[in-house]
Formats: C-alpha cells, sequence, structure tokens
C-alpha cells in the first residue's frame, strides 16, 4: 500500500482555492494522512487530540512529532525522570489516536548536532522503552550516522528497535545534510519526507529562514525518480508513506497530487470533498 500525505492541513490553498484556511475535514478529502509538528513546540490535551480522531474518517491517520525535549534539540538535555514523565505524558496525550488505530507513526526529527555517538545510541534504545509497542519512525539530520563504516549497523539498529528510517530529500549541503537514502528498517512502514531543495533558503538561516527553507517545487523528472523508489519501497513494506513538506510556497499538495497520478493509485475511503456536498 501506497500513501500520500502533507505537513499540516491548513496551508495547502490550491486544493481548494476558494477558502481562506483550509479545515482538517476539507484536508480529508484529499489525502489519507497527514503530519501534525504542532506537538514539537508543545503537548495537546487528550481531549484536542480527540477532536483530529473525530474528524476524519476511519481509515485516515496521523504521524505526530515529537516534542523538542524528546529528541533533545534542548541545550540542555532533561533529568531521566524528567524524561521519562514527558514520554508519559505524550503517550497520554496521542493515546485517542491509538485508541482509534489513527495513529500512523510518531515521528523524531533529531537536530543537526545530534550525531553518531555511544550516548545518543543509548539514548535511541531509551526511545523504544519509553515509547513501548507504538510506531516510531527516526529521522536525522547530522551525516555522521550515515558514514559508510557505520550506516550498515545504524541500519540494524533500526531494525533491532522496530524503527523506521526516514528517506529525506533535503538539499545537499556540505555539512549536517544527509543523503536520499530509502532503506526499510521496519516491514510495516516505509517513510518518504520530502524537503524540497531550495539550497539558499535551507543556508539561510535569518529571520525569513523558516518561511523560505522549503521553497521549492519538485519537477517531473524528480517526481519520476521518487515514484521509482516508492515502488521499490513498496515491494517489501506493508505501507509506503510519502510526506511533502516543501510547502513555503504551497508547492507541496500540487506536487503530492503530481506524484499521485505519477504511481497510478487512488485513495479510497476518504472524507466528503466540499463539491460533493452541492
Amino acid at each position: 500500500m501506497i500513501t500520500i500525505g502533507l505537513t499540516t492541513w491548513s496551508e495547502h490553498q490550491s486544493l481548494l482555492p476558494e477558502k481562506k484556511q483550509l479545515t482538517l475535514v476539507d484536508y480529508a478529502g484529499f489525502f489519507p494522512t497527514v503530519e501534525i509538528d504542532s506537538l514539537f513546540y508543545g503537548l495537546k490535551t487528550p481531549a484536542q487530540v480527540q477532536k483530529w480522531a473525530d474528524a476524519v474518517p476511519a481509515g485516515f491517520q496521523f504521524i505526530v512529532k515529537a516534542t523538542s525535549a524528546m529528541t533533545q534539540h534542548d541545550k540542555e538535555p532533561l533529568a531521566e525522570a524528567e524524561l521519562a514523565q514527558l514520554f508519559q505524558r505524550y503517550r497520554g496525550a496521542i493515546k485517542p489516536l491509538v485508541q482509534a488505530h489513527k495513529l500512523k507513526t510518531i515521528l523524531l526529527q533529531f537536530p543537526p548536532f545530534f550525531k553518531l555517538t555511544p550516548a545518543n545510541i543509548r539514548y535511541l534504545i531509551q526511545v523504544r522503552q519509553l515509547l513501548p509497542k507504538l510506531p516510531v519512525a527516526i529521522e536525522f539530520r547530522n551525516p555522521t550516522w550515515y558514514d559508510q563504516l557505520y550506516v550498515g549497523e545504524m541500519v540494524a539498529l533500526m531494525q533491532r528497535l522496530q524503527f523506521t528510517l526516514v528517506a529525506a530529500d533535503e538539499p545537499q549541503t556540505k555539512v549536517n545534510s544527509v543523503p536520499f537514502y530509502p532503506t526499510v528498517t521496519n516491514p510495516k512502514l516505509g517513510l518518504f519526507r520530502l524537503h524540497g531543495r531550495n539550497m539558499a533558503g535551507w543556508l539561510n538561516q535569518d529571520k525569513q529562514w523558516r518561511g523560505k527553507r522549503t521553497l521549492y517545487r519538485y519537477n517531473q523528472q524528480e517526481l519520476l525518480q521518487f515514484a521509482t523508489a516508492v515502488k521499490t519501497m513498496a515491494q517489501t513494506a506493508q505501507e509506503v508513506c510519502v510526506i511533502f513538506n516543501n510547502n513555503s510556497g504551497g508547492d507541496a499538495a500540487d506536487n503530492a497530487l503530481a506524484l499521485q497520478q505519477l504511481l497510478g493509485i487512488e485513495f479510497h475511503g476518504l472524507g466528503p470533498k466540499q463539491l460533493d456536498l452541492f
């Protein structure tokens, strides 16, 4: 099975040009999954998460980001007891999605300074202990994890911990870029996250950086290459999910629909589109 989705649901005006801002209900008429990054900045209440689950059809699923503290973005890591409490609160927050079978995976996107070290390997093992039996996807942003000497052991670690290793597409800078590395480490789920290839926007971390770094529209040839990689991964993974994150200029939805067409797939069980109501 191949699924496609976008980050957030409100920013994709090209899907419904007549609406200034899309709702989750609107979005669910086009795609069967969405990535939510708001938990990175702070936990939601179970009641808020329950509203998300109630707003979408039975087959719809969410990818939810871990909080910044869970991925060690904070300069001072939490003490063991505090960390355990945070993970417990996080599990409680997303419990409505788990109970409704609408959690596709928890995404841990580690910062560029999260290098391949013995301490960080131990932390990944700890993550699995703190998120037992829950689906987890790992995205590295430091190239040391893909060093030729260690990449085989890294992949074996992901397999042992039953983590999905994210295949990220991003600008290839001289430092702190990871290669596009599609491989199946969890037979249940393969995950692509496509950030665009805007080199200038990726490197220039000024005040407008967050609004420019994913300003990129994939062309037909690039989408064809992704389609090939997706089909290959789908031969060994039960599900392959593709998330487009290149939305600084509103390109994600158009690219996602184009890839869907190239793959020749249809999504069933979607919510009613706005035009279907008339």
